[in-house]
């Protein structure tokens, strides 16, 4: 849970201070960062105007306006769809996808993909919070992963 993070403006602004040193660090060129619904916005917005680039959001069915490229996958209680908007981006952009927490990597694997049938290039995965006891970073299928804070 972040919402303790999100409430203290000090350490929400270290939080992005940290997530910025990284991107800068491992990817001179990017075009977008891209977040997950619905806490994966809280961070990417302020992360993408710090880096001077674009938002992309992936969000749950139905909440997007326009043409959409949409996929269903299995949660370990039940299934969800996410969508993203189909202009989002263009082939070979270079993005990286944040989100708050990759617990089994489900909604994770299902952005990548969404990515993937739009040809982006997918430079990292990345979170404040993984729960490696899940093992849900096995899900993405060797795309790089970061995560700031790691839980057995």
């Amino acid at each position: 849970d972040i919402s303790p993070l999100l409430k203290d403006p000090v350490a929400f602004r270290t939080l992005i201070d940290l997530l910025e040193d990284h991107v800068r660090a491992s990817f001179p060129k990017i075009d977008f960062i891209v977040g997950l619904d619905s806490r994966g916005f809280l961070v990417g917005t302020p992360l993408a105007q710090r880096l001077g680039i674009g938002f992309v959001p992936v969000r749950k069915k139905g909440k997007l306006p326009g043409a959409t490229e949409s996929i269903s996958y299995s949660l370990e209680y039940g299934k969800a769809e996410l969508e993203i908007q189909s202009d989002a981006v263009e082939p070979g952009q270079k993005v990286v996808i944040v989100d708050d927490l990759l617990a089994t990597g489900g909604t994770m694997r299902a952005a990548c993909e969404l990515l993937k049938r739009l040809k982006a290039e997918i430079l990292e995965c990345l979170v404040i919070i993984e729960l490696k006891a899940l093992k849900g970073s096995e899900k993405l299928n060797s795309i790089p992963f970061h995560s700031l804070l790691q839980y057995d």
